[in-house]
């Protein structure tokens, strides 16, 4: 892509199944972060996985953000017509001698303690078999989140080597998402916190691929009441297409833009496009909490 703004965020669901109040969150914060700075807000779907895609679900994501306001600039992207783009960045690496075959189990990286201890590195497996994983370096990478503060990771010691194609052969998410932001000349990204971590491997393949640092802001998401992230598999209620407002102004007091207060009265009763013109005129990124989760309240 040839375009290029000061501020070019998106959002990237994964079309596992419909929005739910913690997609809304990360939808809104991103949009009201790129509207509030006259920037672009952008549309990928992050669909690698069709086993777990219903052939439905990209359609009613479509639908529910639009029912909501939420309108994206230019084309949706689909990871699923960017195969050969991730193909190519991995062939670079392997290239420069920085992938290898692994063909150790889930049980047995569980049994490491989630830090991958790199057994596979000098094992020189067929690259045909098993997943295919980068070398890292035992250095600290560090940046300083808009939302969350300063952050450090030494790849090598807190997450180890990690996978960029998986053993069933499909591309792995860090590698795509990287290849992906830069492909659509991504400036800001706007996060839920259980993202955070994956930031500094996405800022290594960054600089070996020669893509730009981007800016990272890293939301609360939002948890159930046995503290686990909305999702399709924790039975997160779909989004009432019904109550858009009433939804809308609940994601923004979750994002801290009421500082505390009840909003204005007038806000219950705005349009969806109302609401997100007021959100992006009053948005204050560091209202937003400070913190990795919050509980949804019964109801919310």
């Amino acid at each position: 892509m040839s375009n290029k703004a000061d501020y070019i965020g998106r959002f990237a669901p994964s079309p596992s199944g419909p929005l739910h109040f913690g997609s809304l969150v990360a939808a809104l914060a991103s949009y009201l972060d790129a509207r509030s700075a006259q920037g672009l807000w952008l549309l990928r779907m992050e669909d690698l996985d069709p086993a777990r895609e219903p052939p439905e679900a990209s359609v009613q994501i479509l639908s529910t953000l639009e029912a909501f306001g939420l309108h994206w600039d230019g084309p949706v992207l689909y990871q699923s017509q960017r195969l050969g783009a991730y193909a190519d960045a991995l062939a670079n690496l392997q290239e420069r001698g920085l992938i290898y075959s692994c063909d150790c189990s889930r049980v047995q990286i569980q049994a490491m303690g989630g830090v991958y201890d790199n057994r596979c590195r000098l094992r020189q497996l067929q690259q045909t078999a098993g997943a295919l994983r980068i070398v890292v370096p035992d250095e600290i990478f560090e940046f300083v989140d808009t939302i969350q503060g300063p952050q450090q990771q030494n790849l090598l010691r807190e997450c180890g080597d990690f996978v960029l194609r998986r053993k069933d052969g499909l591309f792995a998410y860090q590698l795509a998402v990287v290849v992906d932001d830069a492909f659509q000349n991504i400036t800001h990204i706007v996060r839920g916190s259980d993202l955070l971590d994956s930031t500094p491997r996405q800022l290594y393949l960054q600089k070996l691929l020669g893509f730009p640092s981007l800016h990272y802001a890293h939301i609360p998401v939002a948890v159930n009441n046995e503290g686990q992230k909305l999702s399709k598999q924790h039975f997160a209620a779909p989004l009432d297409l019904q109550q858009p407002t009433t939804q809308l102004l609940a994601a923004l007091q979750f994002l801290g833009q009421f500082s505390g207060r009840h909003p204005d009265p007038h806000l219950a009763t705005a349009s969806p496009t109302e609401l997100l013109v007021w959100g992006a005129a009053h948005w204050d990124i560091q209202a937003v909490p400070k913190l990795a989760t919050i509980p949804l309240q019964s109801g919310s």
